[in-house]
């Protein structure tokens, strides 16, 4: 279930007291009382949150956080972020996972960050490279390109109005922490670039076969790629190569087909009073519109019209 958070305050306290919940290591300082607001918002699903607030005041804070990974973006118009001696680029993001980073404004910042539990994306990286010794390691604080870095910033707002759309379904949470931790980590230099360039390992006839039989039988619960690739103990990587090569087509998109096929079952044989929507669900897919237009590629009509017409 996502844990969200608004606050809007004119206490400071209330900003370093939010803010160590979630880096226990933030410290902020010298906030000018006189002239300050606070508005926050934090949605919390298992492994990440994304934060979005906005601070007006004179402000100076650190972080260094413990356990954690964290991405992100302090926009201010007079003011500067710095990691050890290096000045960042406030218009691009920044990240860590132990380095103490310092930011100082006189006016307002508004801040986007995506903060993971390293461990957990320790494991979801070993998943996705195939390299189960990978120790993740950010490389350096700033983005590895320009581009990069904007491919972040237009990537955080889609990621955090998805999070207002996910309604509790595992599926889409595990599917979103995955987008914003591919994103992250091949924005900024880490050590999971390292392992995802290398060649991904290849599957036999019978790996094949189990990736296959896996997927038909546990569509209709919430797997992901990654869990298929796990239950065959093979890399993401080489998973979407097997798929590529023998079947011509990807994992999800296997997967997709095989979730249609499941909702177009159900049409076919609902009760009067089940609708679209609750069946899309069903079956994995969070926007019905999307379901609905998929769907008509597939079989021709609408979902309705099979609902209706069987």
């Amino acid at each position: 279930m996502a844990d969200v958070i608004r606050v809007e305050s004119r206490d400071a306290a209330d900003v370093e007291q939010i803010w160590r919940k979630h880096v226990p290591s933030a410290r902020l300082q010298r906030i000018d009382p006189e002239r300050f607001a606070f508005h926050w918002l934090s949605v919390g699903i298992s492994g990440m949150t994304i934060i979005r607030y906005t601070l007006t005041a004179a402000v100076y804070s650190a972080v260094q956080p413990e356990g954690q990974l964290l991405a992100c973006r302090v926009a201010t118009p007079e003011g500067w972020v710095r990691c050890g001696r290096s000045e960042l680029d406030v218009s691009l993001p920044w990240a860590t996972d132990g380095a103490q980073v310092e930011a100082h404004w006189d006016v307002t910042a508004d801040v986007t960050a995506l903060l993971f539990d390293r461990a957990h994306a320790q494991e979801l990286a070993r998943t996705i490279t195939g390299d189960e010794l990978l120790t993740l390691r950010l490389t350096g604080a700033s983005p590895r390109t320009p581009i990069a870095g904007r491919h972040w910033n237009r990537s955080f707002e889609y990621m955090l109005n998805a999070v207002g759309h996910l309604e509790d379904d595992p599926l889409l949470e595990a599917s979103l922490m995955r987008h914003a931790l591919v994103t992250t980590l091949s924005s900024f230099h880490s050590t999971f670039l390292d392992a995802a360039a290398k060649d991904p390992h290849t599957a036999g006839a019978s790996t094949m076969r189990r990736a296959v039989s896996y997927i038909d039988e546990n569509a209709h619960t919430a797997i992901t790629v990654d869990d298929v690739a796990r239950a065959v103990h093979m890399s993401t990587r080489g998973l979407q190569y097997a798929f590529r090569r023998g079947l011509d087509t990807t994992p999800a998109a296997y997967l997709r087909r095989v979730r249609l096929d499941g909702a177009h079952r159900d049409l076919k044989n609902s009760k009067s009073d089940v609708t679209v929507a609750e069946i899309a669900r069903r079956w994995g897919f969070g926007n019905t519109s999307r379901f609905g237009d998929l769907y008509r590629q597939t079989y021709g009509r609408s979902p309705r019209e099979t609902l209706e017409r069987d």
